[in-house]
């Protein structure tokens, strides 16, 4: 009986935190449709593969159209990109990498190529 009537008292202190202003109506609203929307879809959060694979050829093409002038925080903060969209796609199909432990430098470079290879063989679209 007690469990019940708890469980009828959350939207009403809910409801009262709301009206006293505690919680703004906009926020509540949109956190309870999110929780109840990560209740009915557990991989809610996860973006497409569609979209990641296409974020890996965008940046891929921006990558080898950086002019050789261009400041190196630009190449820099491209390529961490690149390196963050890799990872979220071996992370989704399964493939194992050590990408995010290599230092920068040519090991890293090695390791973003074979990464690349592997994501291929894996049947994501990552080039052209």
């Amino acid at each position: 009986m007690t469990g019940s009537l708890v469980l009828l008292g959350l939207p009403f202190a809910a409801l009262c935190a709301v009206v006293v202003g505690y919680l703004p109506a906009e926020r509540w609203l949109a956190e309870r449709a999110a929780r109840r929307r990560a209740r009915h879809n557990p991989a809610a959060g996860r973006r497409p593969v569609e979209a990641v694979a296409a974020d890996i050829r965008r940046l891929g093409r921006q990558l080898d159209l950086i002019p050789a002038g261009a400041p190196m925080v630009r190449r820099r903060a491209l390529q961490a990109a690149y390196d963050d969209v890799l990872v979220e796609a071996a992370g989704m199909l399964g493939v194992p990498h050590a990408l995010a432990t290599e230092p920068p430098g040519r090991a890293r470079d090695v390791e973003r190529l074979r990464l690349v290879t592997a994501l291929q063989l894996a049947g994501l679209a990552v080039g052209g």
